[in-house]
């Protein structure tokens, strides 16, 4: 019996194979890419949302120290208006002073504003404005002369919040215990302020309490420590 040699074949890819199998990784690459598109968008998303959760901690903190700290001589002023789709606020401190560097020269701040500011895009800014003098109706500037609501400019601005949807204050009366939406008592503060605002069109509307704890007028010390070294008066002359 002949038993025939076996004889090798070498098998080649034919074109319509190398097609598929090029069409097949091309589909394959496009997946891959476009879920590691997906998932890098997703991670810059969550980055960006706790840089902005970040960003508005830090600027309630910012108003809690301010509210906390303020002497008991301060002039507190707030004034809301009717914007039409918001409300437009400004919030006044005066005999609050701060010194700091700016523009390369060190600058003393005798009124602090926190305004809201509409944009073209309908969305407000909250800036920080910072004034060389007093600006309240009835103020003394350093010439002693009184000056009028307006009048004076800032010389430093500090936008701390943008693309915000509403930015509204409330004071509570200590002693009425009444929510007011302006203040312009001289002579004290108010016991809370309440924030509510938003930011952006997506936003979570946020509210936050602050208390201005309640303190002596350092004003009112000195005048009473001047009381108490008068000389008593002299007592009343003998009767006959």
């Amino acid at each position: 019996m002949t038993i025939s040699p076996h004889k090798s074949r070498h098998h080649g890819f034919t074109l319509l194979e190398l097609v598929m199998a090029i069409l097949l990784m091309t589909i394959l690459v496009g997946m891959i890419f476009k879920t590691s598109s997906s998932a890098l968008a997703l991670g810059n998303t969550i980055v960006k949302t706790q840089n902005e959760e970040m960003l508005h901690q830090a600027f309630l903190e910012l108003l809690s120290r301010r509210f906390s700290s303020l002497p008991g001589n301060t002039r507190f002023e707030l004034k809301s208006s009717d914007g039409g789709q918001q409300y437009l606020s400004d919030i006044t401190l005066q005999k609050v002073p701060q010194s700091f560097n700016w523009d390369g020269g060190a600058r003393i701040a005798k009124a602090v504003q926190i305004s809201t500011v509409r944009r073209r895009s309908g969305f407000l800014d909250i800036v920080l404005r910072y004034y060389e003098n007093e600006i309240l109706e009835g103020s003394e500037a350093n010439t002693g002369e009184s000056r009028t609501v307006g009048e004076e400019k800032p010389f430093a601005e500090i936008v701390l919040l943008t693309d915000v949807a509403y930015f509204e204050w409330k004071v509570l009366d200590g002693r009425s215990m009444e929510w007011l939406y302006d203040w312009d008592q001289q002579s004290r503060l108010p016991l809370q302020l309440e924030l509510t605002m938003k930011i952006g069109k997506e936003g979570e509307e946020i509210r936050q309490i602050f208390w201005i704890p309640a303190k002596v007028n350092p004003e009112q010390i000195v005048s009473q420590q001047g009381q108490a070294t008068d000389p008593p008066p002299p007592p009343p002359p003998p009767l006959n």
